[in-house]
């Protein structure tokens, strides 16, 4: 059965590195869209982030099979990648992947929960069954990057196959019934408006606050890297780029050693910090002498995404109510990968227009500018948040 649920994992998150991390090289490079129109499609899937909690509580939790669910969402999502590939419009292309995102986004919950249902201990099982989805986005990004088609459409096409593959695999895994068929449905079951009360507690409202913030420069990272790469010369830009997830595996592993002697407050500030020294990398590295800054660059990714999102994940699992956990994650998910990620979404293209000249772009300014976000939330953060209990000593349970 872990298997099973790992190659779900597999699939599932292919199907996302497919497409996502060289779509703004299509766009710039190809099609000529705007900074603002390339961020405006990299925010789609934070759109879809946002919404998405009403589809799983909705139609998985008491209306369908999670199996049927996801394969139904597969299936759709295919055809609007196939229907993108073919537009050449920004209307046209942000409408088609706008309603992609809203069929994809809530199969990443839906995968979770269906995971959790068919195990016996998720907090031991579960890291082990969704690290197979980083490995998925590995080889996916090494296959584009082989391919060299990183500014044409053809990892869209990529993407919808995989979709497709994905639904009649989700078909063959254990019935999974809705656990609340005979419960009727409100607004406060997709939403996690109940877990907002625990920011009254100052920490908590920090963290919420810096999680949000941190992800506006974080979306210059996922929508304008790879076109970055490939205008600056470097080959093979997609399989380069995963790198950062490797760094991520690793970086799991050693969480729980680094918890034990930083505790939370500092494990997330260097975290941060990370996302300051990227930026910086970027900035001043080039290809030739200097491309362990851009090396550099691309696998502090590890650290980036694992200090602070996963730790996060740890803290929130700590300080909240066992009654509210999933819901706190819930409000923390829609902070970040939703509402911080379409603001930075919409900074980012700003921020690239702004530098933007003859067909290339002025990219130390952009990257110091991202640092410069990163750096001030960073500040922020490590002067107003205050860990009321040391994790020293205390076991430490990792889940990505």
């Amino acid at each position: 059965m872990k298997w099973r649920l790992r190659l779900m994992m597999l699939f599932e998150y292919a199907i996302w590195g497919a497409w996502y991390v060289t779509v703004g090289t299509w766009l710039g490079k190809t099609l000529h869209f705007s900074g603002q129109e390339i961020g405006a499609v990299a925010g789609t899937t934070a759109i879809g982030a946002m919404i998405s909690p009403l589809f799983v509580g909705l139609l998985a939790d008491r209306l369908f099979d999670t199996r049927r669910v996801l394969a139904a969402l597969h299936v759709l999502g295919a055809v609007l990648l196939l229907v993108a590939a073919k537009q050449t419009s920004f209307a046209a292309l942000y409408g088609s992947l706008l309603a992609y995102s809203l069929c994809y986004m809530p199969t990443l919950a839906l995968t979770t929960s269906l995971a959790m249902r068919h195990i016996t201990d998720p907090q031991e099982e579960f890291g082990g069954i969704r690290v197979l989805g980083t490995i998925g986005w590995i080889v996916v990004g090494l296959i584009v990057g082989a391919w060299g088609v990183e500014a044409s459409a053809t990892p869209l096409h990529l993407a919808a196959g995989l979709s497709v593959v994905t639904a009649l695999y989700c078909l063959t895994l254990p019935p999974t019934p809705p656990l609340a068929c005979n419960q009727r449905f409100e607004i406060r079951h997709a939403l996690p408006l109940e877990s907002l009360h625990l920011l009254r507690n100052r920490s908590m409202a920090v963290f919420a606050l810096a999680s949000f913030l941190i992800c506006i420069p974080l979306q210059f990272y996922y929508a304008f890297t790879n076109l970055f790469l490939n205008e600056v010369g470097v080959v093979n830009a997609a399989g380069k780029m995963t790198g950062g997830q490797m760094s991520e595996i690793l970086c799991m592993l050693l969480i729980p050693w680094f918890f034990r002697r930083l505790g939370v407050k500092y494990m997330l500030a260097v975290g941060m910090l990370a996302w300051v020294l990227r930026y910086a990398m970027f900035a001043f590295g080039a290809p030739g002498e200097l491309m362990w800054m851009l090396w550099l660059g691309i696998v502090l990714h590890g650290i980036c995404f694992d200090f602070f999102f996963v730790v996060g994940q740890i803290y929130i699992d700590r300080e909240a109510p066992t009654a509210l956990r999933a819901a706190t994650q819930g409000l923390i998910t829609f902070l970040t990968y939703g509402l911080g990620m379409f603001v930075g979404s919409w900074l980012s293209g700003v921020v690239v227009d702004t530098y933007a000249a003859q067909g290339t772009h002025d990219w130390r300014s952009i990257w110091l500018i991202a640092g410069g976000c990163a750096a001030a939330v960073l500040v922020l953060f490590v002067l107003a948040f205050k860990d009321r209990r040391s994790s020293a000593g205390q076991p430490v349970a990792v889940t990505d």
